[in-house]
């Protein structure tokens, strides 16, 4: 990428594409948070559990995303690194109300973090807990305890509280990782 386009990008006069991947335990709320950056005729009430991967689009500040929706049942899981090669970022869902599946979690986020395309880049790596709003949900902060994120010192990352039904949380979260892709144009990350 040429010194201009680094420059309209930073100025913000050209439009950044970035690839994301949603990847977390079935019915962590992926759908749903990817639902809520929908315009108002395009958001759907009935959300069901996703079979393989939908692609969704979204904007936000002069990044237009394209969101890879990976389906978290365990027979779909493997298909989460035939796109880690490709995507600019990583948006990690955890339903914060199931602490016995933290575990899991912890564990498909080991997996991840192994992979050869994902161990040596400096992909950023959103982190939203989830489903704040119920009763039996962790703090971000344990969340962030229980996959051990604190020795993730090679990447960039952060934890969000969320609620992907409201939005609580949402914006914030993908404020901080437009920001991330912001400062790497013009590298692959690698």
């Amino acid at each position: 990428m040429g010194m201009f386009d680094k420059l309209a990008f930073a100025l913000g006069l050209k439009k950044r594409e970035a690839s994301v991947l949603v990847i977390g335990l079935d019915n962590s709320g992926k759908s749903t948070m990817l639902n809520h950056f929908k315009s108002e005729d395009q958001r759907t009430t009935d959300i069901v559990p996703t079979v393989g991967f939908n692609v969704e689009k979204f904007k936000a500040r002069n990044v237009g995303f394209t969101a890879f929706d990976m389906s978290g049942q365990g027979r779909y899981r493997s298909l989460w690194e035939h796109y880690y090669h490709d995507c600019q970022g990583i948006i990690f869902v955890i339903d914060s109300s199931d602490k016995l599946r933290l575990v899991v979690a912890k564990d498909e986020l080991d997996i991840l973090l192994q992979h050869p395309e994902v161990r040596n880049r400096r992909l950023p790596i959103l982190f939203f807990a989830n489903k704040m709003d119920m009763r039996e949900a962790v703090s971000s902060v344990k969340v962030s305890s229980a996959l051990g994120l604190e020795r993730l010192s090679d990447k960039p990352w952060h934890i969000t509280a969320s609620n992907a039904v409201t939005g609580d949380g949402l914006h914030e979260g993908v404020e901080w990782l437009t920001n991330q892709i912001k400062e790497n144009v013009g590298n692959n990350n690698k």
